[in-house]
């Protein structure tokens, strides 16, 4: 990590698999770096994912007790900062009986982060939202998903979602209503995959886990676009820094459209006798739908059957030229690095 006199970012949600990466990314371009976390046991995690992501020191990055439940220390958080990459939000990994247990925590958290940028006199927030902010419960939608789009809220779509588009909407209300020149842009990435530096990963990296170790002979008929999680890092920094990402939207895809069986002959190519578990046919949409029932880590799933899903990464491209890697590499590098993950915690 260079010394350097570049400004000081806040990086919500430390301990993330997308929060890791970018500052990373931040690090290794001489940024300060202060990252909340909800509990500070988990500090030296942390630094073992960077350690593992190649940083070496850790002079520029600073670590501070913050929840997006409540307003304790956000106004400590963003003191002095100027970005804010705001990147925590509930996950989609536990099963809620009310969506409202992620949706209000998802919109209060961001408004919680945005007031306190803005009364620190932050220059610009960028926002990690997701596609589930743009392209879900849209029936026969055909052609790639644009920023223009919005997800709708009104369909029965998973709370994950809901609560990704109403915070995103909420973010760009407050910024029109009360910003006071605080600046906004959003990530909404697709499908992450990726290198995996520790044990925290994401949803997208949690499916291959279970296609590497299930020993299911069958995949349900999803297709998705993905995207590597160095480029999602990649993005966040252009939207932070250049002039022309303020007040705009990107999404973070590769913008190649694969199936679940795409992923798991991926999987087969480049990780021979360690895919061997992996699953070779495709489950019947019917069914699917049948097991979602008493599964309900199943329903998002079910929810998205039959969808197009397809995205366009032409903003992105276009307006900050970014340019990312193929999904084939970032599903390959998942696969490696969970393999990897999967054979230490054995020996443990």
């Amino acid at each position: 990590m260079a010394e350097s006199n570049k400004p000081l970012v806040l990086v919500t949600g430390g301990s993330g698999f997308i929060a890791v990466h970018i500052m990373l990314k931040l690090l290794e371009q001489g940024y300060r770096v202060r990252t909340s976390l909800r509990t500070m046991s988990r500090q030296d995690e942390v630094r073992d994912m960077l350690r593992s992501g190649g940083v070496t020191r850790f002079e520029g990055l600073l670590f501070i007790q913050a929840d997006l439940s409540n307003d304790h220390n956000w106004d400590e958080a963003v003191k002095g900062a100027e970005y804010v990459i705001h990147v925590a939000s509930p996950t989609p990994n536990k099963v809620y009986k009310d969506e409202n247990e992620m949706i209000q925590p998802a919109r209060d958290g961001v408004l919680r982060v945005l007031r306190a940028a803005r009364d620190a006199g932050v220059k610009r927030v960028v926002l990690t939202s997701a596609f589930g902010a743009i392209g879900v419960g849209h029936k026969n939608h055909k052609g790639p998903y644009t920023e223009k789009d919005w997800s709708n809220t009104d369909a029965s779509i998973h709370p994950y979602q809901k609560s990704k588009t109403i915070a995103e909407k909420a973010a760009w209300e407050f910024i029109r209503q009360e910003g006071n020149g605080l600046e906004l842009a959003t990530v909404n990435p697709v499908g992450v995959m990726g290198p995996i530096l520790g044990n925290d990963y994401s949803h997208s990296n949690s499916s291959v886990r279970q296609m590497l170790e299930s020993n299911q002979k069958y995949v349900p008929k999803i297709y998705s676009d993905y995207v590597d999680v160095r480029d999602v890092a990649d993005l966040h920094l252009l939207a932070m820094l250049r002039p022309e990402a303020n007040g705009e939207r990107f999404i973070a895809s590769s913008a190649e459209t694969l199936s679940m069986l795409d992923i798991a002959n991926i999987l087969r190519k480049h990780l021979g006798e360690d895919a061997k578990n992996v699953p070779k046919s495709e489950l019947p949409n019917i069914l699917v739908r049948a097991i979602a029932i008493f599964k309900p880590q199943l329903r998002m799933i079910a929810t998205l059957l039959g969808q197009d899903m397809s995205t366009s990464n032409q903003k992105a491209k276009r307006l900050l030229g970014w340019t990312p890697r193929s999904a084939e590499e970032a599903i390959a590098a998942t696969g490696k690095s969970m393999i990897k993950i999967i054979k230490e915690q054995k020996k443990s």
